[in-house]
């Protein structure tokens, strides 16, 4: 199935998107920062055709605009609007990172709207380091130049690169990601803990963003059905393992009722 790309207006701000088609049962799919809905390619040809990956690029991520704020609240008021405008009842919800806050916030906050939650390695207590994000060159004369300055991440980044007048940058502008970063700070228990829907907390073992011990009290915490899979991967499990991420999501979504 060829991967269409859409779009959304919502507050005045265009959000952008990839469905990658196919008949199956819809997905929704929420990247991580200095990610866009591109790299969840690959899980969503894993999945198919039972199941139809619909991607967002989050607020100032991708091809979607930039916002003037990012809050917690404006990121699931997002998910929240594109879910209605895709005009589907309830579904899955997949999240890595950041995007994985946001679709445990989502699904704590509109439960009748999600039937099972897959959270990628991020905690239910963040600390997030911008100052990874802070130090990222903002332009660069080609592309090779660009990987070169961000150095050993730059494979992790590169879906973001992006050809401009003026040379080469990421998608994603810099400042508003340090913002994202901080405002992503926090305790969320209250959230994850009204979670009621079946969920997966997918943790790479080598991941410097979530503890062994912190995955295994947000499963003890959690209020309904939960598990957590622990993958040989650092915190971007989905490109460190793409043959075990797929695996272990296709054999938990095969497990949820056909609504």
């Amino acid at each position: 199935m060829p991967v269409l790309r859409g779009s959304c207006v919502i507050d005045q701000r265009r959000l952008s998107f990839l469905d990658f088609g196919g008949p199956g049962r819809a997905v929704l799919a929420l990247h991580g920062h200095f990610h866009e809905a591109s790299v969840f390619g690959p899980l969503a040809e894993a999945l198919a055709p039972r199941w139809r990956v619909i991607a967002l690029d989050q607020r100032g991520h991708g091809e979607s605009e930039r916002a003037p704020t990012y809050q917690r609240a404006d990121y699931v008021a997002d998910i929240a609007a594109f879910h209605h405008h895709l005009g589907l009842g309830p579904v899955p919800v997949i999240g890595h990172s950041m995007g994985g806050v946001n679709a445990y916030q989502y699904a704590a906050r509109h439960a009748d709207r999600v039937t099972a939650l897959v959270v990628e390695d991020v905690g239910a207590v963040v600390d997030a380091d911008w100052s990874f994000a802070a130090g990222l060159p903002r332009r660069a004369p080609t592309r090779e130049a660009l990987a070169s300055a961000i150095g050993a991440m730059a494979p992790y980044l590169e879906c973001s690169f992006r050809q401009a007048d003026d040379g080469w940058r990421c998608a994603f502008d810099i400042d508003d990601t340090v913002l994202s970063h901080q405002a992503l700070s926090g305790d969320h228990w209250s959230d994850w803990e009204s979670v009621a829907c079946p969920t997966l907390l997918i943790r790479g073992t080598d991941s410097p963003v979530l503890t062994h011990d912190h995955a295994r009290e947000m499963i003890t915490r959690h209020s309904g059905p939960a598990r957590l899979a622990e993958l040989p991967a650092g915190h971007v499990v989905h490109q460190d393992a793409p043959a075990e991420y797929a695996t272990t999501v296709r054999a938990f979504l095969s497990e949820q009722p056909t609504p």
